[in-house]
């Protein structure tokens, strides 16, 4: 053990579902090693992080025009009048979406 390159032993688990990954993968290299992958792919693999915060503010202000258009179609369908302030709340939140998609696709670039 003295004479060892790697004396620094490092263990892990795994379930059956990622063990089958890793070996999906690693079948996809010429080793056969799992030392020698899953050393390979902690040092030289990279990890892909993506913001989703503007996503889940576009899908919060998509879920409010929602409700806003199905409590006026209720209300239409019920025989009830259709009020100019709502349209006018449904066509300022479309605003902002098209905002917010405007400036998720111009992040994205």
């Amino acid at each position: 053990m003295a004479n060892r390159k790697r004396n620094i032993q490092m263990k892990f688990y795994v379930t059956e579902e990622e063990k089958r990954l890793i070996d999906e993968k690693m079948a996809q290299l010429p080793t056969r090693r799992y030392g020698a992958y899953l050393r390979k792919m902690a040092i030289d693999g990279y990890i892909i992080f993506t913001d989703t915060t503007e996503i889940k503010a576009f899908t919060s202000e998509l879920s409010a025009i929602g409700r806003n258009i199905n409590q006026i179609a209720k209300r239409l369908n019920a025989g009830g009048p259709a009020y100019q302030a709502d349209m006018e709340e449904i066509r300022e939140r479309l605003d902002q979406i098209w905002q917010l998609q405007r400036r998720i696709l111009s992040n994205q670039r």
